[in-house]
């Protein structure tokens, strides 16, 4: 246990690194201390078998596997992984997995190599069957209840105060998850906005929370739609632009999608009618 724990409070440390840099500011050069966020080879092992290489910050590893495992449509629940294991490399992070026999049987049949970058969406992809991974449109009868505007702009005020990594070093993104009302209660970061959304899935199921809506602070791309689509949630909130295909697909599977979520504005591409004024 005590190894346990010294290894998670590794990670941790891992996530941003002190480095010494020449500032240069009011007309001339200082030397200054610079907070960096870490990148850090992250490979996913499903019953001894390599699956995926991602580029990743350290932390909250355990939800990250269990959200890219739900996301990708790797197992359907989260009682098909038995257990989530990180172990720390010379050269990166294995976190091995123990899931059902049956999703490990797919998933050796439609096993490809996957060596990520960050941010990268198709990396080794095979064909175009492969590239869209969604569930069945949402019942309209079961959607949640409508989402204020007021509580949409809530949640953006109330992200911005719980990135930790962002204030140390200015480079990750974050996703978090708001109540109907728009508090946050769930917060997740990483250099790279899909492993965010995974590590955000995965804190999620492992919570069983369901309702509310998620909130982005990078661009919605089509994955980011798609992966709020296979972890059952109806409406994706993001600071930035959405995609054309994001938008598209969002209509297609009844997600709520809403860009250029700001202070004070907020713009609805897809399903406007679940929000209210007030």
């Amino acid at each position: 246990m005590a190894d346990w724990f010294a290894q998670d409070a590794l990670r941790q440390q891992l996530s941003s690194q002190t480095y010494a840099v020449r500032q240069w500011r009011n007309g001339q050069f200082a030397t200054v201390d610079d907070r960096l966020a870490e990148e850090v080879p992250i490979a996913l092992v499903y019953n001894g078998v390599s699956h995926a290489v991602m580029l990743a910050s350290p932390r909250d590893l355990e939800d990250f596997a269990l959200g890219f495992s739900l996301t990708e449509g790797i197992v359907q629940q989260k009682s098909d992984v038995y257990a989530i294991e990180p172990q720390i490399r010379n050269n990166g992070i294995e976190v091995h997995l123990e899931i059902a026999t049956e999703q490990f049987v797919e998933l050796k049949a439609r096993r490809r190599s996957m060596a990520g970058r960050t941010g990268c969406g198709l990396c080794g992809t095979e064909s175009l069957s492969q590239v869209f991974r969604l569930p069945e449109p949402i019942d309209m009868q079961r959607v949640q209840q409508p989402i204020s505007v007021q509580s949409v702009l809530r949640a953006h005020e109330e992200i911005q105060a719980l990135q930790e990594l962002q204030r140390e070093t200015g480079a990750t993104h974050a996703c978090a998850w708001a109540d109907t009302s728009g508090a946050v209660g769930l917060v997740r970061e990483d250099v790279g906005r899909h492993n965010a959304l995974d590590k955000l899935v995965g804190a999620l199921a492992s919570q069983e929370i369901s309702g509310g809506f998620v909130l982005t602070t990078s661009r919605a791309s089509y994955e980011m739609v798609q992966k709020v689509a296979m972890a059952g949630f109806d409406m994706l909130a993001a600071i930035s632009a959405p995609t054309g295909l994001a938008v598209r697909i969002a209509e297609a599977n009844q997600i709520t999608l809403l860009g250029f979520v700001r202070q004070t504005q907020l713009v609805a591409y897809a399903h406007a009618d679940r929000l209210v004024e007030s």
